[in-house]
This record gives structure tokens, C-alpha cells and sequence, in this order.
């Protein structure tokens, strides 16, 4: 597979990271937050595990003994990866200087685009890692050198969204390449990194109090992804935080009350604001969430959200799992019975919803379920049924493969 990066680079890199540290961290503020979590994941004198962004060594180790073996789900999750169009060997990078991304029907510049290239840059890591074959590694590097080459940043309301999503996908693409290649030179790299502090992290990094909840949550996805990557501790602090208030206030507990928990920071803080924004719903149970009746689409883009933040936290020592375990699993198993085509009561959503979930449930199952031991028999029959769990075009990729029962 290649060896290592050589220490006298790493050594060149850590010289220079430091001060690009300081630029973004005057950019945003402290770990404390809007939300008042003002108790640290970590200390900032730990140091970061690698790779660790959604998926670690280790997991990358089995997940490729797994494909070598001829194992199930993992080999057709494999073939179906390495056969999609992320996965060619003439893949060809479509870098924008802007990315357009508005929130109506008026075309966009570069957002599809710029989603796809992060997917494959991930694609072709994993590829690598599995393979072992550098022309993997190369193509990876090849289409994160021609995004960090051009782009500088992200315009119209839905920016932020867009960000997000590319976002996440190229820093698990970094991760899975910067320590298992040898190949990426310190010029890309630093210039690789530089995008994403100047391109990327500012547009994510305080999160969308007041919009919805999945934005803030895909924020904070994008915000541990790249810290991890940048060995930015104030960002790590940041995502944490968010995660720590803003997931109660998207996932409903009856322990919360009887309305809704209020996202901290917004202003919505009446019973009025609380129905309007969680569309309309006056009943509220156990895993019901504030998008469910929009359309279970953007719910499971939260749920998605939700397990990677923790799965990434989870990789570098900090359990926030275990904060929100019976709110993740009510939340699983809730839009899960649903999806699956049980009848929807009149109280919840008028009777009527939209079962439209993506491929997003394989990382908070395998944790809760596998790791944690919790029965979670509705998420359970239909991650089985959606196996193996592709892509979304967005920022979730090939999750059956890195997360089906791998530990």
C-alpha cells in the first residue's frame, strides 16, 4: 500500500500548521459556543489520532480483509463502489474559483460539481486504501490539487449548505490519504490545507442557529471533519459544541417537556415559533424531529450528521455517543418504522408523510447497536434492506462498507 509519510515532511508540515492555526482561530470564537456547553471535549495538548475522520486505521485495515476475503456485505459494497463513476480511473476534476449555490430554481455554478469531485477524492482514497493501488492515491490527490489550485469561495444563500456538504467529503478524502500515502508533495498539501481554513472552514465553523436544524448539524459534520484534518483543537471544540446543543433541540425526548427544546442561540423561543418551526406538529414523541414533517429526506440528512460527528469524536477519545444514545436510537427507530411503511397516526404530521430517507443509518447503527449492545430492530430491517448503502451525491458515501459491524 505504500509507507507512511517520511518524518522530516511531517516535521515541515507541523512547523507551518501552527501558524495558519492562529489565522482561523481569530476568524470564530472560543470552544464555549453560543450554547453555553462551555466544558471541554478534550485537552488541547492531546494530540489527534490519524486517520480518524469518520473512519480509523483500524477500520480501514478490516474493511479491506474483509473485501480480500470475499466477505458479505462488504464485497458487493466494494464492487459497487469501485464500479461507480467516482470510482474511474479517468476521472476528471471540475474545479470553480466560485461556487454559486442559490436557493431557488435559477442554475447554479459548481455545486454539483464541486459534491461530486469530494465524493470521488473519498472514493478513490478508500479505493486506495483497499487496493493498495496507487494510481488510487494519485487520483485522489489529483482532484483535491485541482480544487485547492482555483477555488476561493462560496456565494448565495445556500452556501453555507453547500460548504458543509463538500466539506466533510474532502477532509475524510485527506484523511484517508495524508497518513497511508507517501505520495502527496508538502506543497499540495499546504495548499490543500489553506482551502479548506480560508474556503471552507469560516462558512461552517459558528453553524445556522436559526435555520434548520440539519443545517447546523451537516455544519458541525464539516467543522470536526476539517479540524481533525488541520489538527485544529478550537475547531474540534467548536463542533462539539454544537452537537451538544443542538441535537436536543432537533431530536424530540419527552424528558424535554412538553414542547421542543429551543436551538440555542435562535430566536425561536415561544410554543408559537417552536410549532411553525418544527412545521406545524403540536404532538410530540420520542425520536419525532424538527424536519420530520417537511420530509424524512432532511431528517435522515440529520441523523447522518448526527453519527458522524460522534463517530468522528468517538475515534479521538470523546464519547459523544453515550450523551445522546436514547436520543439517536428513539430517532433511528422512529423514522425507521416509518420509512418501512407503517401507517402514520393523525396526530403526526396530519397523517401524511414523506418516506424519502437516504443511505444514512449504517454509522449510528453499528455504534449502538454493535458496540453499545441496544436493540434497534426497525433501523436494523431497513438498513438490511437498503444494503449496501451508496451515495447521496451530497456527503454520505459507501457507509456499508466502512461501518457495517467494523468496530
Amino acid at each position: 500500500m505504500g509507507s507512511r509519510p517520511g518524518s522530516v515532511r511531517r516535521a515541515l508540515v507541523m512547523v507551518l500548521v501552527p501558524l495558519l492555526v492562529g489565522v482561523s482561530a481569530a476568524c470564530g470564537g472560543t470552544g464555549s459556543g453560543s450554547g453555553g456547553a462551555t466544558e471541554r471535549a478534550r485537552s488541547a495538548e492531546q494530540g489527534f489520532e490519524h486517520p480518524g475522520v469518520l473512519v480509523s486505521k483500524a477500520q480501514l485495515k478490516r474493511v479491506r480483509a474483509h473485501v480480500e476475503a470475499r466477505e458479505q456485505p462488504w464485497l458487493t459494497a466494494f464492487e459497487r463502489m469501485r464500479d461507480s463513476k467516482y470510482g474511474a480511473a479517468d476521472y476528471k476534476a471540475k474545479p470553480y474559483a466560485v461556487v454559486e449555490c442559490p436557493p431557488d430554481t435559477r442554475p447554479g455554478q459548481g455545486c454539483v460539481e464541486e459534491r461530486e469531485d469530494a465524493i470521488a477524492a473519498y472514493t478513490q482514497a478508500l479505493l486506495w486504501n483497499i487496493t493498495g493501488e496507487r494510481t488510487h492515491a494519485e487520483k485522489a490527490v489529483q482532484i483535491m490539487d485541482a480544487w485547492s489550485g482555483v477555488i476561493t469561495r462560496h456565494t448565495e444563500a445556500n452556501a453555507g449548505l453547500q460548504t458543509a456538504w463538500a466539506a466533510s467529503s474532502w477532509a475524510r478524502a485527506a484523511e484517508a490519504v495524508r497518513y497511508t500515502y507517501d505520495g502527496w508533495s508538502d506543497g499540495e498539501l499546504l495548499r490543500f490545507e489553506r482551502m479548506l481554513r480560508n474556503a471552507y472552514l469560516p462558512q461552517v465553523r459558528e453553524g445556522a442557529a436559526d435555520f434548520n436544524g440539519n443545517w447546523d448539524l451537516l455544519m458541525a459534520d464539516a467543522t470536526i471533519s476539517m479540524a481533525v484534518f488541520l489538527d485544529d483543537h478550537e475547531s474540534f471544540e467548536k463542533a462539539v459544541t454544537h452537537f451538544r446543543t443542538r441535537v436536543p433541540a432537533y431530536f424530540y425526548l419527552k424528558s424535554d417537556g412538553p414542547l421542543p427544546v429551543s436551538p440555542a442561540g435562535s430566536g425561536i423561543n415561544t410554543p408559537e415559533k417552536l410549532q411553525k418551526y418544527w412545521f406545524g406538529q403540536k404532538t410530540f414523541a420520542d425520536g419525532l424531529s424538527q424536519e420530520t414533517c417537511r420530509n424524512f429526506k432532511h431528517a435522515s440528512y440529520s441523523l447522518a450528521a448526527t453519527a458522524h460527528i460522534a463517530e468522528t469524536a468517538w475515534h479521538q477519545g470523546v464519547d459523544l455517543y453515550g450523551e445522546v444514545k436514547e436520543r439517536l436510537r428513539a430517532a433511528l427507530e422512529f423514522h425507521a418504522k416509518y420509512q418501512l411503511g407503517a401507517k402514520a397516526p393523525g396526530w403526526l404530521c396530519g397523517g401524511k408523510v414523506r418516506r424519502d430517507m437516504g443511505p444514512d443509518t449504517e454509522v449510528g447503527l453499528h455504534h449502538l447497536r454493535d458496540r453499545m449492545k441496544l436493540d434497534l430492530p426497525e433501523t436494523e430491517r431497513l438498513t438490511r434492506k437498503q444494503r449496501p448503502e451508496g451515495t447521496d451525491g451530497l456527503f454520505v458515501a459507501w457507509e456499508t462498507l466502512t461501518h457495517a459491524e467494523n468496530a
